[in-house]
């Protein structure tokens, strides 16, 4: 069989069409109501994040995860906002670098340095970090993680259960070397328990051991089976906990003990944490959450629906928005109006969430969108103040004018990679605000400065060192 040839329809230079000035965006807006959002962009605005300070510029953080990347999520949310957060890789680097939808090198990244080819999502979650190597299966690569932990204010691994600790550097060894490290761990069930992880464990295996993957999906009416995250949802998720429960860690040492401790998070627990309805129904008579597609369970209107040119999300929570969301299908198709607000059993919010009222409500208004583009019903939805939205693409999303004036995706003239397109942080601030300083480092690139600068190390005993592989 040929292989497939990449398009030869040519791309567009990133943006395709300039961001909006704010004139443009605050048009026809009087003085008194561009006041505040003026102040606002004065303030938090993301082209002045290089002239302010970082909030953690001062933690120091050793990121040793590898395989995966809930600890490199984790640990780039401190980068983000200044934290000097070196990644402990074994020598020849993570084997995450190497991955590639589809496992096509030419979307990969090539920096003009060393001409390593690294994936996508390795580069955009190593934002920030340095890269050393450092082979912890040698007794002497494990002397210099002590060293280099001495000083440390955060570690985070996700080796396999008690691998750390077998080799002399988890957490009840180097906590007696530097009592102020907070030592974090993550995984995706945990490090004790009857089903504590086996090595490697990886995000389906979370999605799928904690409910998550059995309520995602159509229903079995509908022909529907268990579907995953086509993200890794876990890693994320589990990430963002692990991130949370450090921070915690940090002002309980600062302000309270100061000491560290041990915090483990995984992508299960975190994603049992935000299936909220599963418990409550199982605690009270055993119900099971079924998988309900794109509707919801307990709002009706609430759901994804195909149109004339794809997919759009309608919400509407309650009475006011329902009648709105009718009297807007009336004004094209007065009929199908008609047919639903004249039903006495749709009336109460309530009485529109039982599963064969779900059907009637959707397939009636399925009739009006297939005559409608995205744009064209969203238009008409939001006139009649409906929430609603297409369901859009990459590229979509990535020419968007509202989330390309906030900066929600810009492009980085990074020194070794060029121009990429990134989603630089979500969050805004005013005083210290997070930024991308750079993308993500080949492997090792910082073995110099980092072999000297805390071991103090000249480079005839680096070269050494990487001559009997310990980095």
């Amino acid at each position: 069989m040929a292989e497939i040839k990449s398009s030869d329809i040519p791309v567009l230079p990133w943006p395709a069409v300039p961001l909006m000035t704010p004139d443009e965006v605050y048009k026809g807006l009087s003085e008194a109501a561009r006041e505040y959002p003026n102040w606002l962009e004065a303030n938090v605005h993301w082209r002045d994040v290089g002239k302010k300070p970082e909030k953690l510029s001062r933690l120091r953080i050793l990121d040793c995860t590898m395989k995966s990347m809930g600890g490199h999520w984790a640990t780039s949310l401190f980068a983000e906002h200044g934290a000097e957060v070196i990644m402990v890789e074994p020598p020849g680097g993570d084997p995450t670098r190497r991955l590639t939808p589809f496992n096509r090198k030419e979307w990969m990244f090539k920096d003009n340095v060393t001409g390593e080819a690294m994936g996508a999502n390795f580069l955009h979650e190593c934002r920030n970090k340095f890269s050393m190597t450092l082979n912890l299966e040698s007794a002497e690569g494990r002397e210099l993680l002590k060293k280099l932990a001495v000083d440390a204010d955060i570690l985070v691994e996700n080796y396999p259960p008690g691998q750390f600790d077998a080799w002399g550097i988890g957490y009840r060894q180097l906590s007696e070397i530097n009592p102020r490290l907070v030592y974090g761990w993550i995984g995706q069930r945990g490090q004790w328990g009857p089903l504590k992880d086996r090595p490697w464990m990886y995000d389906p295996t979370g999605q799928n051991a904690c409910g998550f993957t059995h309520g995602t999906g159509a229903p079995a009416a509908f022909g529907g089976r268990p579907t995953r995250s086509g993200m890794w949802v876990c890693d994320y998720v589990g990430g963002t906990c692990l991130a949370n429960g450090i921070m915690a860690a940090l002002n309980y040492r600062d302000r309270i003990s100061g000491r560290g401790q041990f915090v483990e998070a995984t992508g299960a627990a975190g994603i049992m944490r935000i299936i909220d309805y599963n418990w409550g129904w199982q605690g009270m008579d055993g119900s099971i959450r079924p998988r309900f597609g794109n509707w919801d369970l307990a709002i009706n209107i609430y759901a994804v629906n195909p149109c004339k040119d794809g997919q759009i999300m309608v919400g509407g929570g309650h009475d006011r928005l329902w009648y709105r969301i009718w009297k807007t299908v009336g004004k094209d198709r007065p009929e199908l109006e008609q047919h639903i607000v004249e039903d006495p059993t749709l009336k109460v919010v309530v009485d529109r969430l039982p599963f064969y009222a779900q059907v009637e409500t959707y397939t009636t208004l399925s009739e009006w969108f297939k005559d409608n583009s995205r744009l064209e019903a969203e238009t008409k939805l939001q006139a009649e103040e409906v929430a609603s939205g297409g369901v859009t693409f990459a590229d979509e999303v990535a020419e968007f004018p509202h989330f390309k004036y906030r900066g929600h995706v810009m492009q980085v003239d990074d020194l070794m990679y060029g121009k990429v397109v990134v989603s630089p942080p979500s969050q805004l601030a005013q005083k210290a605000p997070p930024r991308i300083k750079w993308l993500g480092r080949p492997t090792g690139f910082d073995n110099e400065e980092i072999y000297r600068k805390y071991f103090g190390f000249k480079k005839d005993e680096i070269d050494a060192l990487k001559k009997k592989g310990t980095i």
